[in-house]
């Protein structure tokens, strides 16, 4: 069996608690293509106090070959409704300063791109949201009534329905849960059928299968 050792270089801190759990799930599903059988790690969490993008994602290239890393996931928020300017202005720019960089066994670099922010995949799966925060309002009562990536600000959009799932119980039984809170226990049990349906989550899941291409594990 061969194994896969991923890498995974976010934005945040709170982007390391929700993605990586997606990324091993759907890295996981995708080698099922794969004619060789694999064994997928969890991603190992790459991190850097370089001052650019660019610089960031170089960095981190050169600890993933460190760390025999196969697979490098980065992370980056469109911070809009389409991801064309990220890719053109951000992506394209790191992985040509990796492949200038002349790294021996660079690792497969893979995009993850949320439209907006990387809060709107929770939105993909509101069920399961209002499982985590025990309410059985409707959606539209928690003003979550859109498509998870027609929100601009899909966090201040959980922040309030957050706040309307405890805004009528009692002080003493409000016991009100952070957004904070949510992002690892989703990550972990979010359905990927649910995230299918977005976007750009489908872009990130053939940005996996390149992957495998280029390291001869898919055809």
């Amino acid at each position: 069996m061969n194994i896969i050792i991923t890498g995974f270089y976010g934005e945040g801190t709170t982007d390391e608690r929700f993605l990586p759990s997606i990324i091993q799930r759907t890295v996981e599903e995708i080698a099922k293509e794969c004619t060789s059988q694999l064994e997928v790690y969890r991603p190992v969490i790459l991190t850097t106090r370089a001052e650019t993008f660019v610089a960031s994602v170089v960095e981190v290239a050169k600890q993933a070959v460190t760390e025999g890393v196969l697979l490098l996931c980065i992370h980056t928020d469109a911070d809009a409704a389409a991801d064309q300017a990220i890719f053109q202005d951000k992506i394209a720019p790191a992985w040509a300063a990796v492949e200038a960089a002349d790294l021996a066994s660079c690792p497969a670099l893979v995009a993850i791109v949320p439209v907006h922010m990387s809060e709107a995949w929770i939105l993909a799966d509101k069920a399961l949201l209002k499982e985590e925060l025990g309410t059985d309002r409707s959606d539209h009562d928690l003003g979550l009534s859109r498509a998870p990536e027609a929100y601009a600000n899909p966090k201040a959009a959980i922040e309030e329905a957050i706040r309307r799932t405890f805004e009528h119980r009692s002080r003493r039984h409000r016991q009100q849960v952070n957004i904070g809170d949510l992002y690892q226990p989703l990550g972990q049990s979010i359905g990927l059928d649910k995230l299918a349906m977005l976007p750009s989550y489908q872009k990130f899941r053939e940005n996996i299968r390149q992957a495998f291409r280029q390291l001869n594990y898919l055809h």
